[in-house]
C-alpha cells in the first residue's frame, strides 16, 4: 500500500483519510460493501455521481492489486494522476508509455507495489500481460465504461466481449462493471456478455439537477450558439457537430469572433489532437468544437456548457455527451439545436445500414425516442430519464419546458396546407421553395414553373416563414414528410403517414411556439450561485487567488488543475478561510495526502489574501 497503514475493512476511513470526503453518496457504500464481501456488481451512476470511488475504495481495502479496464488512454492517465495526488500507488499500461516507464510499471506490479493498475482490454488480454497478472494477488477487476461491452450500447467495442473470460482467468476475484449510460436492454446485455449472472445491480438516479436542458429548432445555428457562448465568456465548454468539416468550419468562425475555439475530430493528426486535449485538460477556458471522437474520458469538472449543433442518434449518446458538463455539481447549460434535415439524415443512414434486423429495430426505437425528446412540450428531463427506465415523480423545474412552458394547438389545417404544397409542386423542391408557395411570394423559380397558379399559392400568407418552417419540421419528425439527404434537401410525402392527415382522419397537434417564433430562454443564475457559494465578494476574490495558485502548481507538475483540487473544494476553502491545517483538513476534498502536500501553500494563499 502507498499509505502508512493498512485500510482493510475500513471503507469509511479510506474515504475520509485518502479522499477527504466525510461520507458516501447515494449507493456508493452499498456497492462497496457488496464487493468487499466478494460479490460481483453492476454500478449505474450518472456522470459526476462518484462511480470511480466504488472500485477505488475496495481496491485500497482488499489485499492485492485492483485491475481497472478502461477504453481510453486519456481517461487512464487522468485517473492515475488524480490517485497519485492523494498518495495512492496507481499506474497505467498502454501503448503511449515510453519504454522505460513501461518497464518501471512492470517492476512495480511484479513487486506488489501497486494498489491499482489501469489497462485497456486489448493490453489486458494479451498473453504477456495475462501471465504476469495471474502471478499476482488481484484484489478486484473493474470494467469501466461497461456500455462498450453491449451490442445495444451507443459505443459498442467488440474487444470488450472477450472480457467474459475474466471469471475463468481470475476465479474468486470480485468483478465490478460501471457505466453512466445504459437503458434496461443494455444492462441485461452487459451482465450476459461479461458472464455476471449473479451480479447485484446498483442503479442510482440519472437525474442531474444542476444541468439546464434546452432544445431549440434551428433558426440560425451560429447566432443561437453565440447567444449561449456570450453567457459563458471565460468558461470552458464543448460544442458537438455531426461532421469533421463542420467542426473545423465552426471552430474557425468562433475563433474569428474572439472565442478560444479548437477543432477536434478523428481525422486530425495525433499531435494536433494531443495539443487540443492538453489545452482542454490544462484548465484553460477553451471551447472544444468536436465530433463524438471527443468522448469518453473527459474528467474536467468545470465544463459549463455542452451544445449540440446536430441531433444525436439516441438518448444514450445525448445523455453521455451532456453529462460532460457540470461534473462539479455547479449550474451548467446544455443546448440541443435540431432541424428536419437532421431527423431525415439520421433515418436515412439507419435505413442504409447493413446491421442485423434486431439491431436495426433497437436503433430505430432509440432514434424515435430522440426525435420525440426534441419536440416534447413536457418536462424534458423527465422524458429523458424515462428513456432509461426511470420515472421522475414530478417535473424537474430546471429544463426549458419547465421554466418557459409551451402548449399545443390544433394545427391540422396548417399541416394539410403544407403537405398539399409539397405534393402540388411535384415533391421535387426543398422547404424554402415550398414555403414561398405557401406565403404567396413571387420568385423567379415560382414564376418559371407556374407555381403561382397552384391552388396552394398564398394559402398560408397570414403566417410567417418561421411558422411554416416549424410546421414542416414537425411533419418530418412525425414521419409524414421525408427530406432527401442530397444537395437540395427536397421534400416528399410519406404516403402512409401523410394520407390520413390530408383526408382529415388524423389530428395534428403543433407546438404553440411555432406561432410565436423562438421563446425567450431563462438562464441558470450562475453568477448568483457562485456568489452565494463563496459567501461574499471577498470570498470570491480569495477563490480566484486559490485558482491562480492551483494553475501555477498544475503547470509545474504537468497535470490538469482539477486533479489538485476541484473548484468546489476551493470555494469551500474561500468561504471557510481556514487558519490551521486541522481546519483545512475538514474541508471536503482535502484528504491526508493533499493536506501534507499542499496544506501550507493553501494556508499561505488564504493569509496573503487576508493581509
Amino acid at each position: 500500500m502507498a499509505l502508512d497503514a493498512p485500510m482493510a475493512d475500513d471503507p469509511r476511513g479510506v474515504l475520509r483519510r485518502v479522499f477527504g470526503y466525510p461520507s458516501f453518496r447515494g449507493l456508493q457504500e452499498q456497492a462497496i460493501t457488496h464487493v468487499l464481501a466478494g460479490g460481483d456488481a453492476l454500478v449505474l451512476m450518472p456522470t459526476g455521481g462518484g462511480k470511480s470511488l466504488c472500485y477505488q475504495i475496495p481496491a485500497l481495502c482488499r489485499h492485492g492489486t485492483a485491475i481497472v479496464i478502461s477504453p481510453l488512454i486519456a481517461l487512464m492517465d487522468d485517473q492515475v494522476a488524480a490517485l497519485r495526488q492523494v498518495g495512492v500507488a496507481a499506474a497505467a499500461l498502454h501503448s503511449e508509455l515510453e519504454p522505460e516507464e513501461h518497464r518501471r510499471v512492470g517492476r512495480e506490479l511484479d513487486a506488489g507495489m501497486l494498489d491499482l493498475l489501469y489497462v485497456s482490454p486489448e493490453r489486458l488480454l494479451s498473453p504477456g500481460t495475462l501471465e504476469r497478472l495471474q502471478r499476482q494477488e488481484v484484489a478486484l477487476v473493474a470494467i469501466d465504461e461497461a456500455h462498450c461491452v453491449s451490442q445495444w450500447g451507443h459505443e459498442f467495442r467488440p474487444e470488450y466481449r472477450d472480457l467474459a473470460r475474466l471469471a475463468q482467468l481470475f476465479p474468486g476475484v470480485p468483478r465490478m462493471a460501471l457505466t453512466a449510460t445504459a437503458d434496461p436492454r443494455t444492462r441485461d446485455d452487459i451482465l450476459a456478455a461479461l458472464d455476471m449472472p449473479t451480479a447485484e445491480v446498483f442503479a442510482a438516479s440519472f437525474h442531474r439537477p444542476n444541468l439546464h436542458l434546452a432544445a431549440e429548432a434551428k433558426m440560425g445555428e451560429t447566432q443561437q450558439l453565440l447567444s449561449l457562448l456570450q453567457r459563458h465568456k471565460g468558461e470552458a465548454g464543448i460544442v458537438y457537430c455531426g461532421s469533421r468539416a463542420k467542426t473545423e468550419r465552426m471552430a474557425e468562425s468562433l475563433a474569428g469572433k474572439g472565442y478560444p475555439a479548437i477543432a477536434f475530430h478523428a481525422g486530425l493528426d495525433p499531435g494536433t489532437k494531443r495539443a487540443a486535449a492538453a489545452r482542454f485538460r490544462s484548465g484553460e477556458p477553451v471551447v472544444i468544437v468536436a465530433t463524438i471522437a471527443f468522448g469518453m474520458g473527459i474528467d474536467r469538472p468545470d465544463v459549463r456548457f455542452v451544445a449540440h449543433l446536430d441531433m444525436p442518434d439516441s438518448p444514450e449518446s445525448y445523455y453521455q455527451q451532456i453529462g460532460r458538463a457540470g461534473r462539479d455539481g455547479e449550474p451548467s447549460d446544455t443546448l440541443l439545436l435540431y432541424g428536419g434535415e437532421d431527423i431525415a439524415r439520421a433515418r436515412y443512414w439507419l435505413n442504409s445500414s447493413n446491421a442485423p434486423e434486431e439491431q436495426l429495430r433497437a436503433k430505430r426505437s432509440r432514434l424515435e425516442m430522440m426525435i420525440s425528446l426534441t419536440e416534447t412540450v413536457e418536462c424534458r428531463t423527465r422524458q429523458l430519464l424515462g428513456c432509461f427506465g426511470e420515472d421522475l415523480p414530478a417535473p424537474c423545474g430546471h429544463c426549458d419546458n419547465c421554466q418557459s412552458p409551451v402548449g399545443l394547438f390544433d394545427g391540422t389545417i396548417d399541416a394539410q396546407k403544407a403537405l398539399s404544397a409539397v405534393y402540388r409542386t411535384g415533391q421535387r423542391f426543398g422547404a424554402g421553395h415550398v414555403i414561398s408557395v405557401l406565403l404567396g411570394t413571387v420568385t423567379d423559380a415560382i414564376m418559371q414553373r407556374g407555381h403561382d397558379r397552384l391552388p396552394t399559392f398564398g394559402v398560408g400568407a397570414e403566417r410567417s416563414k418561421e411558422f411554416w418552417r416549424g410546421v414542416i419540421r414537425q411533419l418530418v419528425a412525425r414521419g409524414a414528410l421525408n427530406v432527401d439527404t442530397g444537395e437540395f434537401a427536397t421534400l416528399s410525402l410519406v404516403d402512409e403517414k401523410a394520407r390520413p392527415i390530408l383526408k382529415g382522419q388524423e389530428t395534428v397537434m403543433l407546438r404553440e411556439d411555432t406561432l410565436a417564433g423562438p421563446r425567450p430562454r431563462l438562464r441558470a443564475k450562475r453568477a448568483a450561485a457562485v456568489l452565494e457559494a463563496t459567501g461574499s465578494p471577498e470570498a470570491a476574490g480569495l477563490f480566484e487567488a486559490l485558482r491562480q495558485w492551483r494553475a501555477g502548481e498544475a503547470k509545474t507538475q504537468g497535470v490538469p488543475p482539477y486533479v489538485i483540487f476541484h473548484d468546489t473544494t476551493l470555494r469551500e476553502i474561500a468561504a471557510v478561510r481556514p487558519d490551521s491545517l486541522g481546519e483545512l483538513g475538514e474541508v471536503k476534498g482535502v484528504g491526508a495526502s493533499k493536506l501534507v502536500r499542499y496544506g501550507d501553500q493553501v494556508l499561505a494563499v488564504v493569509q496573503s489574501h487576508a493581509d
